[in-house]
């Protein structure tokens, strides 16, 4: 593998940073850090048609990735996950092109395995030894596998509304778990202390600037999967915002070498009404979002009161000519039952949540017919076996036949 990775870059003031060093975020003004490739040299370099000979992995992208041995890889064997037209659930949504990406495939069961392998690899690059994250959801389950399977210590810190499965799940893995009242917000707040005063490294959103790294190639496969065209739409769940600003990176990257026409897609940010702050940014005018007071929805993984890239989200709303939507708890319910029966698809709360802004969305006209509208599954339902929909088993008494 060879690295085409230059510089780091500050996303507020574009501050340069020497790629080879553990920098987390700006120390100018506490920007999140972007990493910033020679596109030229990558132009040069590789025919986008070389990649069907190679593995159906994220890996693939390897000259758009900031690693720079094969020997550094940290995999779990994540394979290109299925882009799967959905009729039946859009005839029920309205939507005639509607595709749903199941991220639920990747290990873990989540698309946080992406930025766990991608983070995880760089981190043991760099020599990091030990690794700290406040988690709401499947992040830190996915940091604690990939930190396992580097031999690297993670210690994860999470609400204790955490739904049990992915709190058994991390733990699993061997990472020290703890558990805090409150929100993600109040997990952070202690992994800042502790990183600080134990020298650990900050893998949280956006403060170490490769998560999102493995985040985009979720863009460099739908473009791939659909011919290297975009649809119309991508409806992504929106809590810390990562895949959604990822996917933006990685489509001006595809555009700057060319192997992305200049076809734009627009995006849309689904959240819940009970954590809503992108939403109310949005409709407000405002580059950033104000802290949601009191965060309430069984979506954990969206339940997330103030994300460090917001800004970048907000800007990539609107420069795609995108817009953001919040769903209630009741109709992201609904919405796991719809995928359920309508398509044998199992998704998570926060997949709902973007079916959900679908329905919402073509009811009001904004998503028109005939638009190609692709949703991102980000994990699988049975990470959330207390949400799950459906009628309750009913008992069969001895010698009786179902109805």
């Amino acid at each position: 593998m060879t690295s085409f990775a230059t510089h780091l870059e500050c996303a507020r003031c574009s501050e340069y940073y020497e790629i080879n060093t553990v920098q987390q975020l700006c120390s100018r003004d506490g920007g999140p850090l972007l990493v910033r490739y020679d596109l030229r040299r990558v132009q040069d370099a590789v025919e986008r048609e070389e990649l069907r000979m190679r593995p159906a992995t994220l890996w693939r992208y390897g000259e758009l990735l900031p690693i720079e041995r094969d020997a550094s890889i940290v995999s779990l064997g994540e394979p290109t996950t299925p882009l799967l037209d959905a009729p039946r659930l859009g005839q029920a949504l309205g939507v005639e092109r509607l595709q749903i990406k199941d991220e639920g495939l990747l290990p873990t069961g989540t698309f946080k395995a992406r930025g766990a392998a991608v983070g995880v690899t760089r981190a043991k690059e760099l020599g990091v030894t030990a690794i700290a994250l406040p988690t709401a959801g499947n992040a830190g389950a996915a940091w604690a596998a990939y930190g396992a399977r580097a031999g690297i210590k993670v210690v994860v810190v999470m609400p204790d509304t955490t739904p049990q499965v992915i709190q058994r799940e991390t733990a699993a893995y061997g990472a020290d778990v703890w558990l805090v009242k409150g929100s993600i917000a109040d997990a952070g707040a202690v992994v800042k202390r502790a990183t600080a005063e134990r020298g650990w490294f900050d893998a949280s959103t956006l403060k170490e600037p490769y998560r999102i790294e493995g985040k985009k190639t979720m863009g460099f496969e739908l473009a791939e999967q659909l011919g290297w065209t975009l649809p119309d739409v991508i409806v992504y769940p929106t809590g810390g915002g990562v895949g959604l600003i990822g996917m933006w990176k990685a489509f001006a990257e595809l555009r700057e070498i060319g192997w992305l026409h200049d076809v734009r897609t627009r995006f849309v940010a689904a959240q819940s009404t009970g954590c809503a702050p992108i939403v109310r940014a949005f409709e407000e005018g405002a580059d950033e979002s104000q802290p949601w007071p009191d965060p309430k929805t069984f979506a954990a993984g969206i339940r997330v009161p103030k994300a460090l890239g917001d800004f970048i989200v907000l800007r990539a709303l609107r420069e795609s000519n995108g817009i953001a939507v919040a769903v209630t708890d009741d109709d992201i319910a609904q919405h796991m039952r719809v995928a359920g029966e309508r398509e044998g698809m199992l998704v998570c709360p926060e997949g709902a949540a973007a079916l959900a802004a679908v329905t919402k969305l073509r009811g009001d006209g904004w998503i028109k017919a005939g638009e190609r509208v692709v949703v991102f599954n980000t994990g699988s339902g049975l990470k959330y076996a207390e949400s799950l929909q459906g009628a309750a088993p009913r008992a069969l008494a001895a010698g009786a036949l179902p109805t």
